[in-house]
């Protein structure tokens, strides 16, 4: 059997928090990213929303390896939105680290080797409080996540732009496809 841990990815505002609640409501675990949290934080005490890229990078890293090691003994699915792999695209974009330092993160965090890519999406992107990106930015920040992944080795599997229900049927099918 893969890996149970599944990641939920995509650029800001593509629909990964409503799949992610679909999923929930479906009776899956489902572990929040780290970002919006981070900037939720900052903005209550006054803060800019982001520390330095690497500052901001090295917090997810930490608080996403916290999260994984949570999830350590949930049987079934378990769908992270975001999640480390991208903690450490963050730090590795910052500050790049040494191949077999990144290898050996990757290696010592595994997810299931297929990630779920939810595209770019004109009509149901919004801004809000976390989310200050442009669609512009958003669609730049897309082809880097998937460009990361691709380069981990991970499966790439593009979500449809449908109904959430739908995307959450569709995301479940191709795990119970590839069990």
């Amino acid at each position: 059997m893969h890996n149970t841990r599944v990641i939920i990815t995509g650029g800001p505002g593509a629909g990964k928090t409503t799949l992610l609640s679909a999923l929930a409501d479906g009776g899956f675990p489902v572990v929040e990213e780290s970002a919006r949290a981070i900037i939720a934080e900052r903005r209550a005490r006054g803060a800019s929303p982001r520390p330095a890229p690497l500052a901001f990078a090295r917090e997810i890293l930490r608080r996403d390896r916290l999260k994984y090691a949570a999830n350590s003994g949930t049987a079934g699915w378990v769908f992270f939105d975001r999640g480390l792999v991208e903690a450490l695209a963050m730090v590795h974009e910052a500050q790049p680290l040494p191949e077999a330092q990144l290898q050996a993160e990757l290696a010592a965090y595994p997810f299931h080797p297929t990630v779920f890519v939810l595209p770019p999406w004109e009509e149901i992107y919004s801004r809000d409080t976390e989310r200050d990106q442009t669609l512009a930015e958003a669609v730049r920040v897309h082809a880097r996540v998937v460009e990361w992944y691709a380069a981990c080795g991970y499966l790439l599997e593009e979500v449809p732009r449908v109904p959430v229900a739908e995307r959450a049927a569709h995301v479940v099918r191709v795990l119970d496809g590839a069990a």
